[in-house]
This record gives C-alpha cells, sequence and structure tokens, in this order.
C-alpha cells in the first residue's frame, strides 16, 4: 500500500487556537506515519471551497483524506451561525457528493477560552481527533 497523504486545510483566522489544533493533527500525522501537506484559508467559511479545489486541482499529490481545521466562535450578531452552519453544510455536502474523506476539526464554541482548552496540548485537541477521524474512515475505506 502506498503511504497514506492528508491535505490538513487550516484557517488561521485565530492564529492561537488554529496553531494549537494544528500542532495535535501533526501530532497524530507524525504518530500514524501519515504524510501531511499544509494549506492556509483565511476563515472557516474558505474550507469548504479549498477542500474542492485541491481535491480537482492538477496537483502532483493524490491525497487520500483531508483534515479541516478552524475556530468560529460566538459574537454579538447572527454571523456565527451562518460561519457554522454553512462551513459544516459545505462539509458534509463534500463528503457526501464527491465521495471524499473529511475529518471535521473545525471549533464551534461560546467563547475563547473554550476554544483554548479544545486546542491545547492534550488529549482533547481536536486537530488531533479530527486526523483520528480523517485516520479511521481511510481505514474503512480499503477495508470494504
Amino acid at each position: 500500500m502506498n503511504k497514506i497523504i492528508v491535505a490538513i486545510i487550516l484557517s488561521d483566522y485565530y492564529e492561537e487556537i488554529s496553531e494549537g489544533l494544528l500542532a495535535g493533527a501533526i501530532e497524530y500525522c507524525v504518530k500514524y506515519n501519515l504524510g501531511h501537506v499544509l494549506f492556509r484559508v483565511p476563515g472557516a467559511l474558505e474550507i469548504g471551497s479549498a477542500i474542492k479545489i485541491i481535491s480537482e486541482g492538477g496537483s502532483n499529490v493524490s491525497f487520500n483524506g483531508f483534515i479541516a481545521l478552524g475556530c468560529v466562535i460566538r459574537g454579538e450578531t447572527s454571523h456565527f451561525e451562518i460561519v457554522i452552519n454553512e462551513s459544516s453544510r459545505a462539509l458534509t455536502n463534500l463528503s457526501i457528493n464527491n465521495s471524499l474523506i473529511i475529518g471535521n476539526g473545525i471549533l464551534t464554541v461560546e467563547n475563547k477560552d473554550q476554544a483554548i482548552n479544545r486546542s491545547s496540548n492534550d488529549s482533547e485537541n481536536k486537530g488531533y481527533h479530527a486526523a483520528n477521524a480523517c485516520y479511521s474512515l481511510i481505514k474503512l475505506k480499503d477495508s470494504v
């Protein structure tokens, strides 16, 4: 079997949080010998578009899966609901309609403290969990 390579799409809107998520995903990739390529986008809404572009692009790399990382923190307006709903919908549609494997590590939290807790270097790191979800689905696909 060829080496598994995943694309990590990182929204770096909240740099401290996104870097923590990225560290968790990379830790997982290293632990399980997964190749990875990082792509950065400005916000959570751009993650779905980036995955579509990368999956259809002329890259010389064929990705086995995608890891979506980012953070959306509730603010004072309804923008929060739009961003979380539309980014989630984009990932689900891409996964189902295009048979893409996507580990969703986009945090949707009420405040920055919750985001920091979920992106810290411990067992609760959601970047690590998203990489695990991605790899679990890759292994499932390879077994059927």
